[in-house]
Protein backbone atom coordinates (compact mmCIF):
# COMPACT_ATOMS: atom_id res chain seq x y z
CA UNK A 1 0.00 0.00 0.00
CA UNK A 2 1.58 3.32 -1.17
CA UNK A 3 1.91 6.40 1.60
CA UNK A 4 -0.16 9.25 1.04
CA UNK A 5 0.98 12.53 -0.26
CA UNK A 6 1.87 14.69 2.65
CA UNK A 7 -0.99 17.71 2.48
CA UNK A 8 -0.66 21.67 3.67
CA UNK A 9 -3.16 23.52 5.42
CA UNK A 10 -3.14 27.59 6.03
CA UNK A 11 -4.96 29.44 8.71
CA UNK A 12 -5.23 33.24 8.26
CA UNK A 13 -4.70 34.19 12.13
CA UNK A 14 -3.08 33.53 15.04
CA UNK A 15 0.13 34.52 14.42
CA UNK A 16 2.33 37.23 16.55
CA UNK A 17 5.48 38.91 16.90
CA UNK A 18 7.13 39.47 20.27
CA UNK A 19 10.22 40.16 22.20
CA UNK A 20 11.54 39.70 25.51
CA UNK A 21 15.11 40.10 27.78
CA UNK A 22 15.14 35.71 28.22
CA UNK A 23 14.20 35.04 24.14
CA UNK A 24 14.76 37.90 22.39
CA UNK A 25 12.75 38.40 19.25
CA UNK A 26 10.37 35.09 18.56
CA UNK A 27 7.03 34.78 16.75
CA UNK A 28 3.77 32.10 18.02
CA UNK A 29 1.06 31.16 16.49
CA UNK A 30 -1.44 28.13 16.22
CA UNK A 31 -0.63 26.19 12.86
CA UNK A 32 -3.23 23.54 13.96
CA UNK A 33 -6.18 24.03 15.22
CA UNK A 34 -9.00 21.48 16.27
CA UNK A 35 -12.54 20.95 15.39
CA UNK A 36 -12.57 23.94 12.80
CA UNK A 37 -14.50 23.35 9.63
CA UNK A 38 -12.65 24.29 6.99
CA UNK A 39 -13.62 24.22 3.02
CA UNK A 40 -10.89 22.62 0.47
CA UNK A 41 -11.64 24.28 -2.31
CA UNK A 42 -15.40 23.93 -2.53
CA UNK A 43 -15.18 20.10 -3.00
CA UNK A 44 -15.48 19.07 0.76
CA UNK A 45 -15.31 20.16 4.02
CA UNK A 46 -12.67 19.23 6.62
CA UNK A 47 -11.93 18.72 10.40
CA UNK A 48 -9.13 18.14 12.23
CA UNK A 49 -10.44 16.17 14.93
CA UNK A 50 -9.53 16.76 18.70
CA UNK A 51 -6.35 14.44 19.90
CA UNK A 52 -4.70 13.93 16.04
CA UNK A 53 -1.72 14.86 17.14
CA UNK A 54 -1.82 12.64 20.07
CA UNK A 55 0.87 10.58 18.81
CA UNK A 56 1.94 12.42 16.11
CA UNK A 57 6.06 12.04 14.81
CA UNK A 58 7.31 15.56 15.37
CA UNK A 59 11.09 14.36 15.60
CA UNK A 60 12.31 16.71 12.97
CA UNK A 61 10.31 19.65 11.98
CA UNK A 62 11.21 22.74 10.22
CA UNK A 63 10.26 26.59 10.04
CA UNK A 64 10.04 28.53 6.50
CA UNK A 65 8.24 31.40 4.83
CA UNK A 66 5.79 30.47 2.42
CA UNK A 67 6.92 26.87 2.02
CA UNK A 68 10.23 27.92 0.25
CA UNK A 69 12.36 25.15 0.62
CA UNK A 70 15.43 26.81 -1.16
CA UNK A 71 15.98 29.22 1.54
CA UNK A 72 17.71 28.12 4.86
CA UNK A 73 14.87 27.56 7.23
CA UNK A 74 14.79 30.31 9.93
CA UNK A 75 14.05 27.68 12.98
CA UNK A 76 14.23 24.35 13.36
CA UNK A 77 12.59 21.83 15.91
CA UNK A 78 14.45 18.51 16.85
CA UNK A 79 12.93 16.04 19.07
CA UNK A 80 11.36 19.39 20.87
CA UNK A 81 13.97 19.57 22.79
CA UNK A 82 14.80 22.69 25.18
CA UNK A 83 17.53 23.48 22.85
CA UNK A 84 15.54 23.67 19.30
CA UNK A 85 15.01 27.09 17.85
CA UNK A 86 11.02 26.14 17.55
CA UNK A 87 9.33 24.82 20.23
CA UNK A 88 6.20 22.91 19.71
CA UNK A 89 3.34 22.80 22.45
CA UNK A 90 0.01 20.62 22.03
CA UNK A 91 -2.93 20.99 23.98
CA UNK A 92 -6.29 20.47 23.96
CA UNK A 93 -7.04 23.14 20.85
CA UNK A 94 -4.33 21.99 18.74
CA UNK A 95 -0.52 22.59 18.18
CA UNK A 96 0.97 26.43 19.07
CA UNK A 97 4.49 27.19 17.99
CA UNK A 98 7.25 29.49 19.49
CA UNK A 99 9.97 30.44 17.09
CA UNK A 100 13.06 32.11 18.04
CA UNK A 101 14.54 34.23 15.32
CA UNK A 102 17.99 35.37 14.77
CA UNK A 103 17.06 38.67 13.58
CA UNK A 104 20.65 40.25 14.37
CA UNK A 105 22.22 37.78 12.28
CA UNK A 106 19.21 36.68 9.51
CA UNK A 107 18.28 39.51 7.16
CA UNK A 108 15.24 37.01 6.36
CA UNK A 109 14.21 36.55 10.25
CA UNK A 110 14.33 40.33 10.26
CA UNK A 111 12.05 40.79 7.37
CA UNK A 112 9.61 37.93 9.02
CA UNK A 113 9.60 39.83 12.51
CA UNK A 114 9.25 43.22 10.89
CA UNK A 115 5.87 41.82 8.89
CA UNK A 116 4.07 39.68 11.46
CA UNK A 117 4.64 42.74 13.53
CA UNK A 118 3.03 45.36 11.22
CA UNK A 119 0.24 42.91 10.40
CA UNK A 120 1.43 41.93 7.10
CA UNK A 121 1.47 38.61 7.31
CA UNK A 122 -1.24 36.90 9.28
CA UNK A 123 -1.05 33.09 8.41
CA UNK A 124 0.39 29.67 9.53
CA UNK A 125 0.66 26.47 6.87
CA UNK A 126 1.94 23.05 8.03
CA UNK A 127 2.80 20.42 6.10
CA UNK A 128 1.54 16.92 7.21
CA UNK A 129 0.81 13.34 6.81
CA UNK A 130 -2.38 11.60 7.48
CA UNK A 131 -2.66 8.28 9.58
CA UNK A 132 -6.13 7.58 10.24
CA UNK A 133 -9.55 9.73 7.94
CA UNK A 134 -13.14 9.56 8.24
CA UNK A 135 -15.63 10.56 5.32
CA UNK A 136 -19.20 10.87 5.56
CA UNK A 137 -21.33 11.68 2.68
CA UNK A 138 -18.74 10.67 0.14
CA UNK A 139 -21.24 10.45 -2.21
CA UNK A 140 -22.83 13.96 -1.75
CA UNK A 141 -21.82 16.82 -3.83
CA UNK A 142 -19.72 18.32 -0.72
CA UNK A 143 -18.37 15.31 1.24
CA UNK A 144 -17.24 15.88 5.11
CA UNK A 145 -13.46 14.87 6.40
CA UNK A 146 -12.28 14.10 9.16
CA UNK A 147 -8.96 13.56 9.97
CA UNK A 148 -8.53 11.57 13.08
CA UNK A 149 -4.82 11.08 12.92
CA UNK A 150 -1.93 13.16 11.94
CA UNK A 151 0.81 10.67 11.71
CA UNK A 152 3.53 13.81 11.00
CA UNK A 153 4.61 17.09 10.85
CA UNK A 154 7.40 17.79 8.67
CA UNK A 155 7.50 21.59 8.35
CA UNK A 156 5.27 25.05 9.34
CA UNK A 157 5.40 28.13 7.83
CA UNK A 158 4.47 31.51 7.79
CA UNK A 159 2.23 32.32 5.12
CA UNK A 160 1.49 35.42 2.93
CA UNK A 161 -1.68 33.86 1.62
CA UNK A 162 -3.80 30.34 3.16
CA UNK A 163 -4.42 27.43 1.41
CA UNK A 164 -7.28 27.11 -1.46
CA UNK A 165 -7.40 31.10 -1.72
CA UNK A 166 -7.68 31.91 -5.36
CA UNK A 167 -3.81 33.16 -5.98
CA UNK A 168 -0.86 32.45 -7.89
CA UNK A 169 1.12 30.92 -4.81
CA UNK A 170 -1.65 27.69 -4.23
CA UNK A 171 -1.99 27.84 -8.06
CA UNK A 172 -0.66 23.95 -7.81
CA UNK A 173 -3.23 23.24 -5.09
CA UNK A 174 -6.33 24.54 -7.15
CA UNK A 175 -5.21 22.38 -9.79
CA UNK A 176 -5.08 19.15 -8.15
CA UNK A 177 -8.60 19.80 -6.85
CA UNK A 178 -9.42 21.05 -10.09
CA UNK A 179 -8.96 17.45 -11.61
CA UNK A 180 -10.00 15.46 -8.87
CA UNK A 181 -13.16 17.46 -9.37
CA UNK A 182 -13.20 16.46 -13.13
CA UNK A 183 -12.55 12.45 -12.62
CA UNK A 184 -15.04 12.31 -9.52
CA UNK A 185 -17.38 13.82 -11.97
CA UNK A 186 -16.18 11.09 -14.72
CA UNK A 187 -17.06 8.51 -12.05
CA UNK A 188 -20.69 9.23 -11.17
CA UNK A 189 -21.42 9.75 -15.10
CA UNK A 190 -20.58 6.18 -15.35
CA UNK A 191 -22.79 4.79 -12.52
CA UNK A 192 -25.91 6.42 -14.27
CA UNK A 193 -25.04 3.56 -17.15
CA UNK A 194 -24.81 0.48 -14.58
CA UNK A 195 -27.73 -2.05 -15.09
CA UNK A 196 -30.48 -1.55 -12.03
CA UNK A 197 -31.69 -4.40 -13.29
CA UNK A 198 -28.70 -7.16 -12.50
CA UNK A 199 -28.79 -6.61 -8.43
CA UNK A 200 -25.75 -8.54 -7.80
CA UNK A 201 -23.88 -6.87 -10.85
CA UNK A 202 -24.92 -3.42 -10.14
CA UNK A 203 -23.73 -3.58 -6.19
CA UNK A 204 -20.60 -4.56 -7.46
CA UNK A 205 -20.38 -1.58 -9.66
CA UNK A 206 -21.70 0.33 -7.03
CA UNK A 207 -18.94 -0.43 -4.36
CA UNK A 208 -16.22 -0.52 -7.29
CA UNK A 209 -17.48 3.31 -7.76
CA UNK A 210 -17.38 4.31 -3.75
CA UNK A 211 -13.47 2.86 -4.22
CA UNK A 212 -12.81 5.40 -6.97
CA UNK A 213 -14.09 8.12 -4.86
CA UNK A 214 -12.65 7.55 -1.45
CA UNK A 215 -9.29 7.34 -3.65
CA UNK A 216 -9.85 10.54 -5.10
CA UNK A 217 -10.85 12.25 -2.48
CA UNK A 218 -8.28 10.88 -0.21
CA UNK A 219 -5.50 11.84 -2.38
CA UNK A 220 -5.64 15.52 -2.07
Amino acid sequence: MSKKPLENRGYAFEVRAEHNDEHGDYITGRPIVYERKTDIGGMFEETICRGALDNTDLTDVRFLVNHDLSKIPLARSRRNNKNSTMQLSVDNDGMEIRVNLDTENNADAKALYSAVKRGDISGMSFMFGIEQERWEDADSEYPKRFIEKISTVVEVSAVTFPAYEDTEIDARNKAALDNAKKALENARAKSNKVDTGNDSDGNSKLLELYKIKNQILGGI
